[in-house]
């Protein structure tokens, strides 16, 4: 066996591709979307005839079952025609005489135990399934409601899904495997549904999810996750880094993100590999969702596996591009009095190449749609002026499926210098050795800031070591509410002694007391710690309290960004309720991260929830004379060394049908053997490798080799 490169095997078999009794096959796909624009006369069908394309590849490759990754309705009450369509097609497909020739081994009445039925689809002796179909849900089909009930639940409750990966704790995760068996081929199929990726983030830091391992032959396994978060780090909290799961895991399917990168990536910190299929339908006009939407023909042997790319032919072509007006300024002049003229024909220029493009790249299905999607970001900046995109789009109406935004103008922000603007000399700042600099805190830096900074930003109602200390607990500790406590703290005790001198409302007098009141505070040094600690006790009780309410929250909204879903924003998220008891013979294994605090990373603007905006030079106080009320405030792991053997395969070649060897069906009755769990905890390795081949040399997926050790770095 020859290795080069990233792990690509380069070498030829007659064996290669070849499938046999101990060979699993699986379609695997994310982010289906069904209903998505199904009131656009144009955009309507789009997916709905991809997932039947996706249904026919199924069949077609005698898969022996697909593997969704969340998201297969694009909102969470889909209407009657999408919730039709869908069942339509999957009885059309995943219903007939074919054998089954995979069993089940774990107990199904914990791997389906929320549903009436806990037992797979195609044990059931009132249903016929020849392509059992296991799907997880996503942000957008997360259970809701009182009964915490989602759209596919009732595509499970009709026999043609199999909804696994639905966790009902907000306290502790417990994600016992799916275990299916293919003659001598294993496969721990984990999953997990969408959950906001704030509460996860927190319940994977304080190890609070935990993955239960088979106890018997625990390296004979491979371990299949299927998890629909965000992938990509869009805030401090709001995604899950890939170094949060186990690394037992061989092979991630991550659902969620749109951009098709569906070629298994190697996690070379956790020594996992991450297929990330992406969408099948575009769902915003955005870069990631140009890219050429694949499936992924996904066989396993052993500890083997091979990720064939399977080219959706039936999804609308989408073509974008960015053009900066500053860059071509050999074309455009502003000053120039027909120079929006002279873009809007530039524009026109870019649309009917883009056009042209479509023609030539068209595939020739007949189902694939006439009308391409387009769509041009043009930045202004420098002077120019947008023309009328209405009167622009009247032009490609007939030859566009989006004529109304297929232009998008926006121009970055332009800083100009003003005379009234704070200039911080950072000379002035003391020069100090390096030794000393080690011990240098935040709270020193923020009291020498002030000392040297201009007069229009000097604080003139709390002191420098107050604001100090709320500043180094919100960077320690992560105390995203001190710096706001503090603020309101001090603003109530001014607004008091104010009140209880009598003063005036004149904003003259007003200042010269808040002043004095200032300095006597600044001379009381026992008096402002006392303050200060009061002051970060009540932020710290307020992030107690969101913690809860974050917890036992009925809806909680989630944000995705723009390269997953339409404006971004995900459908909101219902909690779970209660949690269910572990059964007899599992054992735990804890994954997570040292604990940390709860706000934010360092560095991250402190926030409580709402928005808080500082008030002016003492108008909050001036209003307080005047009857204006203030808010109320809210209450060192051992892992052994790995050994495996790799082959990489990103196959785009097209294979005929593959027959498979006769069996006899499976005994349709639910089985009853419980398998039991291993007591090692999720670090633990035994002889753990991923196989993965390489698409552009289609080499034997299943061929033998020598082992290889695989070494952390």
């Amino acid at each position: 066996m020859v290795f080069k490169g990233l792990g690509r095997c380069h070498c030829y078999s007659a064996y290669c591709y070849s499938d046999d009794k101990d060979t699993f096959k699986i379609l695997v796909a994310t982010d289906i979307h069904l209903g998505y624009l199904e009131k656009d006369a144009v955009r309507g069908n789009d997916s709905f005839v991809t997932f039947d394309e996706i249904l026919r590849l199924a069949q077609e490759n005698e898969v022996d079952f697909l593997l969704l990754g969340g998201d297969l309705f694009h909102d969470n009450k889909p209407s009657r025609k999408t919730l039709h369509t869908c069942l339509e097609m999957l009885r059309k497909y995943c219903m007939g005489d074919r054998p089954i020739q995979f069993e089940i081994l774990s107990d199904q009445s914990v791997n389906f135990g929320f549903s009436k039925f806990p037992w797979v689809n195609y044990q059931d002796n009132n249903l016929n399934i020849c392509i059992p179909a296991f799907s997880v849900h996503g942000n957008h089909d997360d259970p809701t409601g009182a009964d915490a009930l989602c759209a596919l639940d009732l595509v499970s409750c009709a026999g043609l899904v199999n909804h696994f990966g639905r966790t009902t704790s907000v306290e502790k995760i417990d994600i016992s495997p799916v275990l299916l068996q293919k003659g001598c081929s294993k496969i721990a199929l984990y999953g997990l549904g969408s959950i906001p990726d704030e509460r996860l983030y927190r319940m994977f830091v304080n190890k609070q999810v935990t993955m239960l391992r088979p106890r018997e032959d625990e390296s004979e396994w491979f371990n299949l996750f299927v998890i629909h978060q965000n992938r990509s780090k869009h805030g401090a909290t709001n995604y899950i880094p890939e170094q949060f799961l186990d690394d037992f895991l061989d092979l991630v399917i991550w659902g969620h993100e749109h951009e098709c990168k569906i070629a298994p990536e190697r996690n070379e910190q956790q020594l996992f590999y991450v297929s990330q299929p992406g969408s099948s339908v575009a769902t915003s006009l955005s870069p990631g969702e140009a890219v050429k939407k694949h499936v992924g023909l996904l066989r396993i042997k052993g500890k083997k596996m091979n990720m064939q790319k399977l080219p959706l032919q039936t999804v609308r072509q989408f073509f974008i591009e960015d053009i900066v007006l500053a860059d071509h300024d050999d074309l455009f002049n502003p000053d120039n009095p027909k120079v929006t003229q002279d873009i809007e024909n530039f524009c026109i220029e870019k649309i009917e190449a883009k056009l042209d493009l479509a023609e030539r790249e068209r595939l020739g299905n007949s189902r694939q749609p006439d009308k391409p999607l387009i769509r041009l970001r043009v930045d202004y900046t420098g002077g120019f002026e947008p023309f009328n995109t209405l009167r622009f789009s009247q032009r490609f109406v007939d030859r566009t499926a989006n004529p109304k935004d297929i232009i998008h103008f926006f121009r970055h922000k332009e800083y100009k210098d003003k005379k009234d603007s704070v200039h911080i000399d950072f000379a002035k700042f003391d020069r100090k050795a390096a030794s000393e600099m080690t011990t240098l805190r935040v709270e020193d830096l923020v009291k020498q800031y002030f000392q040297t900074a201009e007069k229009n930003v000097q604080l003139s109602l709390l002191t420098e070591r107050g604001m100090g200390e709320a500043v180094q607990e919100f960077v320690d500790k992560e105390e995203k509410d001190a710096i706001e406590e503090l603020v309101k703290f001090q603003l109530e005790k001014t607004q008091r002694f104010l009140k209880e001198r009598n003063i005036d409302v004149e904003e003259e007098q007003i200042d010269e007391e808040v002043k004095k009141f200032r300095e006597t505070r600044k001379t009381n040094t026992n008096e402002e710690d006392e303050e200060v600690r009061e002051a970060i006790n009540r932020a710290k009780q307020k992030s107690q309290t969101e913690d809860i309410n974050m917890s036992e929250e009925d809806d909680v909204g989630m944000k995705s960004l723009d390269d997953s879903d339409e404006n971004n924003s995900p459908a909101p998220v219902r909690g779970r309720g209660r949690g269910r008891a572990r059964g007899r013979g599992q054992s735990t294994t804890t994954r997570g991260t040292s604990r940390r605090g709860r706000g934010g990373a360092s560095g991250d603007l402190p926030s409580s929830g709402r928005t808080s905006k500082a008030p002016a030079k003492n108008m909050s106080i001036i209003d307080a004379f005047k009857g204006s009320s203030l808010a109320r405030q809210s209450t060192g792991r051992n892992v052994p060394k790995k050994k495996y053997s790799e082959e990489i395969e990103d196959d785009d070649s097209d294979f005929g049908d593959v027959s498979f060897v006769s069996s006899s069906r499976t005994d349709k009755r639910p089985a009853s053997t419980s398998s039991s769990y291993s007591k090692k905890g999720s670090q633990s390795q035994g002889g753990v490798g991923a196989f993965i081949d390489d698409d552009e040399d289609e080499d034997d997926p299943f061929k033998s080799s020598g082992s290889t050790r695989r070494n952390r770095r």
